[in-house]
């Protein structure tokens, strides 16, 4: 089959996540403490209404009582919420699921406790460092309360968040990235106990003199699982389909499926990466994933809903010129992978479902869509436009209205 033969409709999907946006809990929410999450409509009521014309002229306002929007004609666009089938609400589970895999046991988190004395008793041992923190913790603000002790004894700062991950800071400098890496392998490995099961260890080298000047660099390294069998993303690469990623989907999949990856340094950096593979004249047929990670990291997770507010109305600026560059046979999804509601107790995710916004400028009768039941219809929907089957393992159905 020739590339002219691959695809049903659309040459090339795009599948925005907004990380954490999501848009009100649902009928398991009970079960995580969750239930009256609602992540956008709370900013909008702190924000005393979102000024995203972008979003609304897609058809966000059909989704819920958003301050800021409303319900208007969007023929170019299908819009719907989507259901988590898995377990959890965790970003690796959310992605997942986008991609086929149904998540049965949701991975590790230690946000309320820090890790087991046992466990950082044998990361101690093993790294000969000494461990310092072990707190659910801001990256940034944990450096700037530990970095001069650090530096001082070469410790690691081990710290978690809301995510099932073990995050390492230590001095680019003093420690050293390549005995930072070291340590985070020991830690991964330590981490595949079934007890522990974190889905992340990530690396987090920071540079500077003191408190007041500490900064993280670019050279964060993530040693995540591997999804346990294929994805949509191995199906499309192993069929010479680009699978182009942008943000820390390289990282969430460990590799598996990637043909491509570029990271990003903020929700802004990855939203120009994305309009330079839209206007990419070499990205001719595939798939471009990309995560914008700042919503959850550095707004849903630090309680803050008018930061929050703001970063979704700067996404709707960039959308807005993303449009106008797509091509007529391109289809943008815009979702999310779980909740982070800035407006909620705690500091953790919350279990949501999310919108799903699906343009095109093929279509012409956009309309809103019953409740999606699962993330894994992206996927599905994906394979069935490149004419490829999606095997048993994968979950997921075809939004059929899109063809």
């Amino acid at each position: 089959m020739n590339n002219a033969e691959r695809f049903k409709k659309f040459k090339r999907v795009f599948v925005i996540v907004m990380d954490s946006v999501g848009i009100g809990y649902d009928e398991t929410s009970y079960r995580y403490n969750d239930e009256g999450a609602n992540t956008l409509v709370h900013i909008s009521n702190e924000c005393h209404g979102l000024n995203i014309p972008t979003l609304n002229r897609l058809g966000l306002g059909d989704l819920d009582n958003i301050q800021g929007t409303n319900k208007v004609e969007h023929p170019y666009s299908f819009v719907c919420k989507a259901q988590e089938e898995s377990v959890g609400k965790d970003t690796m589970t959310g992605h997942w699921e986008m991609m086929g895999i149904k998540t049965v046991e949701p991975f590790v988190t230690f946000t309320e406790t820090g890790f087991p004395k046992e466990l950082i008793d044998e990361l101690e041992k093993e790294t000969g460092h000494k461990i310092i923190g072990n707190v659910a913790a801001s990256g940034t603000e944990i450096i700037k309360e530990l970095g001069e002790q650090q530096m001082k004894e070469n410790s690691l700062i081990v710290y978690t968040s809301a995510d099932s991950v073990l995050q390492i800071a230590a001095h680019e400098e003093v420690t050293g990235l390549e005995e930072l890496y070291r340590c985070c392998e020991i830690a991964r490995k330590l981490c595949m106990q079934s007890k522990y099961r974190v889905g992340r260890v990530i690396a987090r080298p920071f540079i500077g003199t003191n408190k007041d000047n500490f900064k993280r660099t670019p050279n964060r390294h993530d040693l995540a699982l591997k999804p346990p069998h294929e994805t949509v993303m191995n199906i499309l690469d192993d069929n010479g389909i680009m699978v182009s990623c942008v943000g820390k989907i390289g990282d969430i999949f460990d590799g598996y499926g990637v043909t491509k990856t570029q990271k990003t340094v903020s929700n802004d950096n990855g939203m120009d990466i994305t309009q330079n593979e839209v206007n990419n004249p070499n990205f001719k047929l595939g798939l471009c994933f990309v995560n914008l990670v700042e919503f959850d990291s550095e707004f849903g997770h630090r309680r803050n809903p008018l930061g929050y507010g703001k970063a979704i109305e700067q996404f709707d600026v960039k959308l807005n010129s993303l449009l106008k560059d797509l091509r007529q046979d391109d289809l943008l999804i815009i979702t999310a992978d779980h909740g982070n509601d800035p407006t909620w107790h705690g500091t953790d995710h919350t279990r949501e479902r999310v919108p799903l916004l699906m343009y095109s400028k093929l279509f012409d009768n956009g309309k809103m869509l019953d409740k999606r039941n699962s993330f894994a219809d992206i996927g599905a929907t994906i394979l069935y436009n490149f004419k490829l089957e999606k095997p048993n393992n994968l979950i997921g159905s075809v939004i059929k209205e899109l063809f």
